[in-house]
């Protein structure tokens, strides 16, 4: 059974200080396999225990997968959640890491995630929670005000953390609630709100701001870091969009639902299709050494690893 972290002093700035001032020595870097096509399947990491994946993280620091299982329904807050340390070369280092039934811990279901330092933040409903980026230990919680679906988490370009709020009910019903929040020294602020950005799911920063997918439209959105109005990037061929990464020259790759697909949007805006055939798509992660996408399959319990030229 799960329990909360007895931590009443924690404040979430101060961790996220501390955390950029922390370095970490890399692993040895592995070649990538280059034989392979554009989309085409490197690995399929299934049959190991994940239940319903939702996002992976790539740890360059620690060169491991992280990923984060609501075990369950996206908002049943149940204690169950678990976080899955995974080798890229498909090895499960350990499947429970961070367990929501172990003692001391509290993890209901966990969903986007984002390091800085040696912390790793985890979204859980209404709550972001931290641990420990390579022991797993809890770090402390803070609960973000009148949030519905706490949704993905990254780290701006002027290192702060932000999270989505998709603004759904436990019947997947608009709460109205669908925002995107700023941690800064106070706890969480609205930088975009509704009708701005509508049932925001994944986001990426780039230099001068924020990209937003949402599950409820088609068009990737950039929100700009001084809380300007955003502007429209593109609008992809399906809807119900879930996780974006950004590769090194600008290239953006997000996952549809609707189009059981990953698009592509390339640096001069031209949007491709790069593949194809993939039930519930979920938070995509991005291995920056071996340059290879990260794909969570929500409903199928597996991750998809596929080299994207």
């Amino acid at each position: 059974m799960s329990h909360t972290v007895s931590r009443p002093t924690f404040i979430f700035a101060a961790i996220i200080a501390t955390a950029c001032a922390q370095t970490d020595d890399d692993a040895a870097s592995v070649p990538a396999d280059t034989t392979a096509g554009a989309g085409a399947s490197l690995t399929s990491i299934a049959d190991i225990g994940l239940e319903t994946p939702e996002s992976v993280l790539y740890d360059e620091a620690s060169d491991i997968y992280i990923v984060s299982n609501i075990n369950g329904n996206p908002l049943d807050a149940d204690g169950n959640g678990f976080i899955s340390r995974i080798r890229p070369t498909g090895e499960v280092e350990s499947l429970k890491w961070i367990d929501g039934e172990a003692e001391g811990v509290t993890l209901n279901a966990p969903k986007g995630m984002a390091i800085i330092g040696d912390t790793l933040f985890v979204s859980d409903i209404d709550n972001v929670r931290a641990f420990h980026r390579t022991t797993g230990a809890p770090l402390g919680a803070r609960a973000v005000s009148g949030a519905s679906f706490l949704n993905d988490l990254a780290v701006g370009s002027d290192g702060a953390l932000y999270v989505t709020d998709t603004g759904m009910d436990a019947t997947f019903s608009a709460t109205g609630t669908d925002a995107l929040h700023r941690f800064g020294a106070s706890g969480a602020q609205a930088v975009a709100t509704a009708p701005a950005v509508a049932a925001p799911n994944g986001i990426v920063a780039d230099d001068s701001g924020m990209i937003v997918v949402g599950f409820a439209s088609s068009v990737v959105q950039h929100f700009p870091a001084d809380g300007g109005a955003p502007t429209d990037i593109a609008t992809l061929p399906a809807g119900q969009l879930d996780g974006v990464v950004r590769t090194s020259d600008g290239t953006l790759l997000i996952s549809s639902w609707e189009g059981q697909a990953i698009y592509r949007i390339s640096p001069d805006g031209q949007v491709s299709t790069v593949v194809e055939g993939l039930e519930a798509p979920a938070d995509l992660g991005w291995d920056t050494r071996r340059h290879l996408l990260l794909i969570p399959l929500f409903n199928g319990n597996r991750i998809e690893i596929r080299e994207i030229h």
